[in-house]
């Protein structure tokens, strides 16, 4: 939409002589595809990574427009976006989308032909990253154990925490396929994009319908931090791992609480995989 003045306001003229000053390229738009989810499965690299694309622009931070900030309304939303070119896309990421409910109708809403990406892990994995995450910030939080079970010699976990929510795949993604087709929506593997970047790169470029230009020369593995490093960031010539906080060590589980989380997950990760076509082995 064009910006339009207010009323009673004349623009202000230009002073004799002088042209005006040069126009920045591009122009504002509204996200054409969306990194929706999992926390803690790797959506900062993902972003990380695809911005080194030439024909994507990226907002770095987490906008949290389709869960916190609809109010706001979209000309909001498009004012936060980086410039682009008629020939570039406008990605950005906020990871808490995948479980909001209100998240796929307000997306459609936007834009039915917005692309979605979803980074998923082994949720046992990724309850664990999340709580590890947490415990940083919260030092005085319960522990891993009392947190996950409303009983634990019953077995009964507790869906409620967002923890163990979060990783209940199968149940999410009904809300999104209420209004996107699969063929709309694209998972990448969080283990394969610690083992095989370019690979998992590939296929998102794939995806959203760009040449493969981030391919096997783009990365070295940080061996102190056990993940994939770009060789070249985005701004500079220079190396560009992720933060600090990315490859934490994880806190130290009970071997038989993570067995009986794995049970746990069994029967909605056997529905995700049957509902996307694809087996993330996590079993």
């Amino acid at each position: 939409l064009q910006q339009s003045r207010p009323c009673g306001r004349a623009a202000p003229a230009s002073p004799a002589g002088s042209a005006p000053g040069p126009a920045r390229p591009g122009t504002k738009r509204l996200p054409r595809a969306i990194v929706v989810g999992v926390k803690k499965g790797g959506t900062r690299a993902v972003l990380e990574f695809i911005r080194v694309h030439p024909e994507v622009r990226a907002l770095g931070t987490e906008p949290h427009f389709f869960d916190r900030n609809y109010h706001r309304g979209l000309e909001w939303y498009r004012s936060l976006m980086p410039r682009t070119l008629d020939s570039q896309i406008t990605v950005e990421k906020t990871p808490s989308y995948f479980v909001t409910k209100e998240a796929p109708r307000r997306i459609f809403n936007m834009s039915r032909d917005t692309k979605l990406i979803v980074v998923v892990r082994n949720p046992v994995t990724r309850a664990i990253s999340d709580y590890t995450q947490t415990l940083s910030k919260k030092p005085d939080i319960p522990t891993f154990e009392g947190l996950t079970f409303r009983n634990r010699s019953l077995g009964l976990v507790d869906t409620s925490w967002n923890a163990i929510r979060i990783g209940m795949y199968a149940v999410h993604l009904q809300s999104w396929l209420q209004y996107f087709p699969l063929s709309q929506i694209h998972f990448v593997s969080g283990e394969r994009l610690i083992t095989d970047p370019a690979g998992e790169m590939g296929k998102v470029q794939d995806f959203l319908g760009i040449k493969r230009v981030i391919t096997d020369k783009h990365f070295y593995f940080n061996k102190t931090k056990g993940f994939p490093c770009l060789k070249k960031s985005e701004s500079s010539g220079l190396p560009r791992c992720l933060g600090k906080s990315k490859g934490r060590t994880h806190v130290q589980i009970d071997p038989e609480v993570i067995e009986q989380l794995r049970d746990f997950y069994r029967p909605y990760n056997i529905k995700f995989y049957e509902t996307v076509g694809q087996d993330f082995r996590w079993e």
